[in-house]
């Protein structure tokens, strides 16, 4: 009975901890920050000076459909980095919480994958919290305006996350054409699919 007791409050903090996180939506400032790449070097928004907007990927090692959108992840960044919108995903799983989701395996993973992307580690998910990321994958679209870095878009990749649709709504590509346009993208926000973000328990 305790064992069960115990187990219950420790699902009940974990969704207690997640419906506190609030998610930044379109017109938020995109706060800035800087992580250890897989590389062991630092990554922040000003890694990329010629850069025109971000493709910002909460993702992970472990989760299904993570591990789904990994190639569509890779294509994104190989279509819009020359065009000024590279990808930067980062893990927001806490490693105590998800074992599989050390820095030394998101360094194996992002090698035996060959991300052109860095792929960064959010000790103690701050950055996480910061932009109020629920889920693996959870994107985050950011422009470089004279303001600063503003959140264009937030949500899933596509409306596929089988990968089984021979026609799928490409929100992410569409949201970056709107903006290399000059436009205001038609759909700012979608609803994430994915994982849950993995955190420990408290004590």
């Amino acid at each position: 009975m305790k064992k069960i007791i115990l187990l219950l409050m420790l699902a009940f903090s974990a969704f207690f901890s997640q419906a506190q996180t609030v998610t930044l939506k379109a017109g938020d400032a995109a706060p800035d920050f800087k992580l250890k790449n897989v590389d062991n070097k630092e990554v922040s928004f000003a890694s990329f000076p010629k850069a025109k907007g971000f493709i910002v990927v909460f993702t992970c090692n472990t989760c299904p459909y993570a591990v789904a959108y990994e190639q569509r992840i890779i294509d994104l960044d190989n279509k819009f980095r020359p065009q000024g919108y590279p990808v930067i995903a980062i893990n927001p799983n806490d490693p105590e919480a998800q074992p599989e989701d050390t820095f030394v395996k998101m360094q194996d993973l992002a090698k035996q994958k060959k991300y052109p992307f860095p792929y960064l580690f959010d000790a103690g998910q701050k950055v996480t919290d910061q932009f109020g990321a629920k889920r693996t994958p959870h994107i985050f679209i950011v422009s470089k305006t004279a303001k600063g870095n503003v959140v264009e878009y937030v949500g899933a990749i596509d409306n596929d996350p089988e990968g089984t649709k021979t026609e799928k709504i490409k929100y992410a590509e569409d949201v970056i054409t709107s903006l290399k346009n000059n436009q205001k993208p038609a759909i700012t926000q979608t609803k994430e699919i994915g994982c849950t973000v993995k955190r420990k328990a408290k004590a």
